[in-house]
């Protein structure tokens, strides 16, 4: 059993290194233009994760507040208020240039993953609040 082990091991640390080498590589050729287009997109959307992440921790004083009200209908208007805020934070850094199903589909997708983590944050710090 050991033996297959260290055969996988090798295969996936070889192809792991293959995949390494053929982005370089591919980097290397890449024009200046496409180069720039992945680097600023890549920076557009780390920001908006660090932007997402830190709302609910900025504003524990909003969660507290609409968590003395005690209805869940005032956490869903901020929670939906806050993805809305950070979908609509999104489009703007992309120029509002979400056109095509695969555009639409990481846009979508990462409107959901922002709701979600802010359900469960906000739900966090509402409870530690209480």
């Amino acid at each position: 059993m050991d033996f297959l082990k260290s055969v996988g091991g090798k295969i996936t640390s070889g192809l792991v290194g293959l995949a390494v080498i053929a982005a370089g590589i591919s980097w290397w050729q890449m024009d200046v233009e496409t180069r720039h287009m992945l680097v600023s997109g890549t920076g557009r959307i780390l920001s908006w994760f660090l932007v997402v992440v830190a709302v609910p921790w900025i504003g524990f004083w909003i969660i507290g507040w609409v968590g003395k009200f005690g209805r869940n209908s005032a956490g869903a208007i901020l929670i939906f208020a806050m993805t809305a805020l950070e979908a609509a934070l999104l489009g703007w850094l992309f120029e509002w240039s979400i056109h095509g199903a695969t555009a639409i589909t990481f846009f979508s997708a990462a409107t959901l993953l922002a709701g979600v983590y802010n359900l469960l944050a906000c739900d966090w710090i509402a409870e530690k609040l209480e």
